[in-house]
């Protein structure tokens, strides 16, 4: 069994927000594989299904993003699983939009959401895919600009982007992380 979470915030203020990328991801990976809801709570609404022959639970934490530790560990907990068999999935304001990076483990880097995640299961060592919404120009406020809309243009780069994080993800169940490394991360052709 496989668990992989989308982070973002939950309501239809925030559905295409920049920091709701992990949101769209899991969306779009249930309409694509056919998943089903299988479970709403406080917490989180989860998904399951299976992916390349791999039982896989997918996640939206409902605790909004600065609490998203609540929701990823009792996912972990509930499902019996460790961080390890976790793949998490969100934005990240110093990649250009366009760009996408994987790595098996790392710091918060600032995202108060990856900062609840490893505060609340103890660990950085966790797979993630870093979707970029960058560049924050420096006269933008952060919390103005994570919390704004991506536009038409914008939007047609991620769905793109999306696609290829979900290609990766396929590719992470089947391979090593290092090889998916290699192949993924950077520009969105």
């Amino acid at each position: 069994m496989k668990l992989i979470i989308g982070l973002g915030n939950p309501g239809p203020r925030y559905v295409f927000t920049r920091h709701n990328v992990g949101f769209l991801y899991v969306d779009r990976i249930v309409e694509k594989f056919k998943f089903k809801k299988i479970k709403t709570t406080k917490l989180y609404e989860s998904f399951m299904g299976e992916i390349e022959g791999k039982s896989v639970i997918l996640a939206k934490p409902m605790t909004f993003m600065n609490l998203s530790g609540l929701a990823v560990k009792d996912l972990l907990f509930s499902n019996d699983l460790l961080p390890e068999d976790m793949l998490l999935v969100y934005d990240d304001i110093w990649l250009n939009l366009g760009r996408i990076r994987i790595r098996k483990k790392g710091s918060a880097g600032g995202h108060n959401g990856l900062k609840s995640v490893i505060n609340y299961i103890n660990t950085e060592f966790f797979k993630r895919i870093r979707i970029g919404i960058g560049p924050l120009n420096d006269n933008e406020d952060l919390i103005g600009y994570v919390l704004g809309e991506f536009s038409n243009d914008d939007l047609q780069i991620l769905w793109k982007v999306i696609d290829r994080s979900i290609e990766a993800t396929v590719d992470i169940l089947k391979n090593s992380i290092d090889k998916v490394m290699n192949n993924y991360n950077g520009e969105v052709q």
